[in-house]
């Protein structure tokens, strides 16, 4: 077991019993290949409106796509 991992056992061993349960589901998910992050409501809607964007063709062509990165790259 890595050094990383035995931190964050020890860590997670030190929350409350509902939290550690928690845990356990996520890294029993990761194991898996099963992990699906759950969207709330409001992720859902964002993901949603930029769907339709794109649906209406309403996105950035790669020329401002490269302009905007070559604007703040350092």
């Amino acid at each position: 077991m890595t050094k990383v991992l035995e931190d964050a056992i020890e860590k997670v061993k030190a929350l409350p019993a509902d939290r550690q349960e928690r845990a356990a589901e996520l890294l029993e998910q990761l194991i898996s290949g099963d992990a699906v992050y759950p969207l709330s409501d409001a992720e859902r809607a964002a993901v949603r409106a930029g769907l339709a964007e794109l649906d209406r063709g309403e996105c950035a062509s790669d020329t401002a796509v490269c302009t905007l990165f070559d604007k703040y790259r350092l």
